[in-house]
């Protein structure tokens, strides 16, 4: 095989007609290979899940934000799905996009970017542009998918270009992947041309860096830098109780300040995919290198705690009531980990509840966006808007718009607003006690 000419490479990229193949089909995965199809470019997905691959081929998308309608669309225009990795060798630029989750003992688990690494390099052609998208700590891209490559003879940048471009999704919101600015840098220089190219084609908005560990790094820095400040606002919602202060108040006379200052808000505790996790990849490495990451350990530790805070919370507001937390049923409002998103994944809003079930209460659970399905495979009753009476107390642990937060007012004695849902609707009402 010749050695690959970068430029030619960079040129076939930018002006061409080539295909993006993607691995993992996921919240991440999906998103960027519609993206790839309505860019005019041919587009393969690739899951090792045979249902999903299965269900995806028949118009029936399983994430927000992609419509069925939309993946139609998709399929219509030619997007194809597989479980065969084999069907990866048509693609001309690979994106790596599985999970990338923790351990038990909160270590980085690496094992679904391992087995994409050795699935993608068993059918790689001479040619391509291999891109890790999935969070992980600084270097992985060199330390698995460099030598899963070299391992059958695919040399980096002689043979293969492989770079590294965080995911950038926000669920549940307006904005597109295909409309979210991109920073992308190479294991090389060519291989981050290479890979500038691609990505050119994909959003309109492209942030090249010097290496692949400073991509990497760049991802932990945005996700560290939310948990933190969702630590400090959380610490100070605390104080503010203590104080006899309005957190809710507070935070809305000091967003008025058009400099130097933004808004975080108090909640249950912290969920989803990226700011429980993300920063202990940042913490665990530091650990690799004898640095301490105190800012990250203490956020971690105010967050990681602020469920159990949200918990004496209710249990203080029923005994001030003269009713236990034992035997009472009480409602949970929302499971889901942000507003008006299906996905309950690491949940701050499930942990409240658990640790509510644990102290003796009977707990039923109104989330028509997440579903009945989820709400009993978590091990609760679904509930229903029209059947509030039996409730001592509702716990607005998720804001959806589609619930009806005055008759919720009405109908329950105690209601308990982690979100200042309550406040934001000007919905006032003395059984309303916010956090």
């Amino acid at each position: 095989m010749s050695p690959l000419n970068t430029s030619e490479r960079v040129r076939f990229f930018s002006e061409d007609r080539w295909t993006a193949g993607v691995v993992g089909l996921g919240y991440v995965g999906l998103p960027l290979l519609l993206t790839a199809s309505e860019s005019g470019l041919g587009a393969i997905g690739f899951d090792v899940s045979e249902s999903l691959v299965e269900s995806l081929g028949g118009g029936n998308s399983h994430i927000d934000d992609i419509s069925d309608e939309q993946l139609r669309i998709g399929l219509d225009a030619g997007v194809e799905f597989s479980s065969d990795p084999s069907s990866l060798k048509g693609a001309d630029a690979i994106f790596i996009c599985v999970p990338s989750p923790l351990g038990r003992n909160r270590e980085p688990d690496l094992s679904y970017i391992r087995s994409a690494a050795e699935t993608v390099a068993s059918v790689a052609q001479q040619g391509q542009l291999i891109v890790l998208e999935s969070t992980t700590y600084p270097g992985t891209t060199e330390d698995y998918l460099v030598p899963a490559l070299a391992e059958v003879g695919l040399e980096l940048d002689s043979d293969v270009h492989i770079a590294f471009s965080p995911e950038r999704v926000s669920p549940g919101d307006d904005m597109k992947t295909g409309e979210i600015p991109k920073v992308v840098g190479g294991v090389s220089d060519a291989s981050g041309d290479v890979a500038e190219a691609v990505y050119r084609r994909l959003v309109p908005s492209v942030h090249r860096v010097s290496s692949a560990r400073t991509a990497e790094m760049a991802k932990l820095l945005e996700n560290t830098y939310r948990s933190v400040n969702i630590g400090l606002i959380n610490e100070m919602a605390q104080l503010s109780h203590e104080l006899g202060i309005d957190i809710w108040e507070v935070v809305d006379a000091a967003a008025t300040k058009p400099f130097g200052y933004q808004p975080f808000y108090p909640g249950p505790g912290v969920g989803g995919h990226c700011i429980p996790l993300d920063p202990q990849f940042l913490a665990w490495r530091a650990r690799e290198a004898n640095f301490s990451t105190r800012f990250i350990d203490t956020a971690e530790q105010v967050n990681s705690k602020m469920p159990a805070y949200n918990v004496d919370r209710i249990t203080r507001l029923l005994n001030g009531a003269g009713k236990p937390v034992f035997g009472t049923e009480i409602l949970g409002v929302g499971i889901a980990y942000k507003r008006d998103i299906a996905d309950d994944r690491e949940s701050a809003s499930l942990d409240v509840l658990a640790e509510l079930r644990a102290r003796g209460a009977i707990i039923s659970v109104l989330d028509d966006t997440v579903g009945a399905d989820r709400i009993l495979s978590h091990g609760y009753e679904p509930a229903s808007i029209d059947d509030l009476s039996r409730y001592t107390l509702a716990a607005v642990l998720t804001d959806h718009t589609d619930v009806d937060y005055a008759r919720l007012a009405a109908e329950v004695p105690l209601v308990f607003d982690t979100r200042g849902v309550f406040r934001r609707l000007g919905i006032e009402s003395e059984s309303v006690v916010a956090l």
